[in-house]
């Protein structure tokens, strides 16, 4: 049977929706404004849901798309953005070249016996896996991940493995981080500030959720990955992923052999004063980690280590400074989102410069870097697309008045339940909204202010209903066509939705158990904040 196309499976979600909104009564709930650390939010106001007239939708299914592209313009334009700045870098081969380096100090590697032992390749990934959960369980990684894909798929690929791998030690591994959080300002700061608990409490059980949840990623991922290494042809993505493997061909016939110019000297230049700039002008950078601030001289440190490091690649060649373009951009990345609140515009504006400089320090024109520039815009169009129309759904159902009911709908399942009844209702309601409200925060603002009080009346704790909403919102968004960031990184790595889909449901369907079974120690033992 041919598998559609990701743009038809969305746009039959769309339809669906539509249909439902003749048949589903509607309804809302009254709203309030609370402020949460400095932010005002509209809350649903408990035991107010009321129903209403619906609003059947037709000729709005057409109307959704470009309302869909109005609601998440700042993701496609981080992805168009970012799909043409690393078109730019890729034209001077220095990713490749980079992968294929490391690829060669991994082979030195593994003729130590302990690396041999273990296999260098494991290691690898299962760190890689570990930085980007405990980015996810910090800050909150989740669009940033898009910024990635571009690099670890084609090392997976260079690996010896495909692009589902690329996928699970990046974009996975920071999600399943999220899910598992411990200081996600954007999931428990958002949940316990509407509950009325002390922020990022209750840490020591969400320490061991997230040990737990990375560490089966870790080895569902290896299991993969080690099977599709013995055999390629068993990944689902073997054929499509030939557009991987002639990249990764075409950069091991690549030398290093390019030296720095007089362009690259005055990249090189031109960054180390603006690194100076910032040491005296932003001397202290206030990096907040959960609940704790720490005053730390970032940029001072930054700009001593990268003036002496980016001369030392400069001397060596033009590909090792853009490579060092790129880890300066990474590092300043963390340094924003934990330091400056930086979000998708910060992000993709600094990528953007990233883009622009390696193509200067390439010696390329101008001209060229906006020819590219397009040629990356261009490549990246699907995925823009998708979630554009991605977006449309939930205006459906907004614009049908049924969202607040399908929500009051779910949540008379828990009466009656019981306690382990009730919070695996809750964990339920949290996964199932999660495939149309992949947001977060929007899901905190419209369920933790009821699910509070229902906890209050059952003798549930609190703690116990926000780590319900928290496992809840980490797993499901994984396969949810709603969520920008999904097709987005789907799109670099060009692995279609169905394909996706279809690979990723046994791991889906494993973490959701594991998230279930991590509800009920709390309820009959004593945890610190629960």
């Amino acid at each position: 049977m041919k598998i559609p196309h990701t743009f038809t499976i969305v746009f039959s979600i769309v339809i669906i929706c539509a249909i439902a909104t003749w048949f589903v009564p509607g309804g809302e709930f009254e709203r309030k404004t609370v402020e949460i650390d400095g932010i005002p939010r509209s809350v649903v106001v408990g035991d107010t849901f009321h129903y209403t007239q619906n609003s059947p939708q037709t000729w709005q299914v057409f109307l959704s798309f470009f309302k869909g592209f109005s609601r998440t313009a700042h993701i496609i334009s981080f992805i168009f953005m970012l799909g043409g700045a690393f078109w730019i870098l890729n034209a001077t081969n220095a990713i490749n070249i980079g992968i294929s380096n490391f690829l060669r100090s991994t082979e030195n590697l593994q003729k130590n016996r302990f690396f041999k032992k273990i296999g260098i390749n494991n290691l690898v990934i299962a760190l890689i896996i570990v930085i980007f959960s405990l980015f996810g369980a910090i800050f909150g990684m989740s669009e940033e991940t898009i910024a990635f894909i571009i690099i670890f798929v084609p090392l997976a690929i260079s690996m010896g493995y495909d692009s589902i791998t690329g996928l699970l030690m990046c974009y996975v591994a920071a999600h399943v981080g999220f899910g598992g959080a411990m200081f996600n300002p954007f999931t428990i700061g958002i949940a316990q500030g509407l509950s009325g608990l002390p922020i990022f409490s209750g840490l020591e059980y969400r320490v061991l959720c997230w040990i737990v949840l990375t560490f089966i990623t870790i080895v569902f991922t290896l299991w993969y990955a080690n099977r599709v290494k013995k055999n390629p042809k068993k990944s689902i993505m073997y054929e499509i992923d030939n557009f991987w493997r002639e990249k990764t061909a075409e950069s091991q016939e690549i030398q290093e052999k390019k030296k720095s110019t007089w362009a690259t000297w005055t990249v090189y230049g031109v960054i180390s004063i603006i690194l100076v700039v910032c040491a005296f002008l932003f001397t202290y950078s206030t990096i907040t980690i959960g609940n704790s601030t720490t005053e730390i001289m970032v940029f001072p440190i930054i700009a001593a280590l990268f003036i002496p490091f980016g001369f030392y690649t400069v001397r060596k060649s033009v590909h090792s400074y853009i490579l060092s373009l790129l880890l300066l951009t990474v590092v300043t990345l963390i340094v924003g989102v934990l330091g400056y609140h930086w979000y998708v515009g910060e992000i993709a504006g600094l990528f953007f410069a990233m883009g622009v400089a390696g193509g200067v320090a390439y010696h390329q024109t101008f001209d060229k870097i906006i020819r590219l520039f397009l040629e990356g815009c261009k490549d990246i169009m699907n995925a823009a697309l998708v979630v554009a129309i991605g977006g449309g759904i939930i205006i459906i159902l907004e614009d049908g008045r049924i969202i607040d009911t399908i929500l009051y709908g779910i949540s008379q399942t828990m009466a009656n339940a019981g306690e382990v009844g009730s919070v695996g209702a809750m964990y339920f309601i949290q996964t199932v909204l999660n495939l149309i409200i992949p947001s977060s925060s929007a899901k905190a603002v419209l369920t933790i202010p009821m699910m509070a009080e229902f906890s209050d009346i059952i003798g549930i704790s609190r703690q116990l209903t926000v780590l319900a909403y928290q496992l809840g919102d980490g797993f499901t968004n994984m396969i949810t066509p709603t969520s920008g960031v999904l097709i987005g990184c789907l799109g670099i790595a060009r692995v279609p939705y169905s394909k996706w889909l279809k690979y990723f449901l046994p791991l889906l369907c494993l973490l959701v158990i594991i998230g279930f079974l991590l509800l009920l120690p709390p309820l009959y033992m004593q945890f610190n904040g629960f």
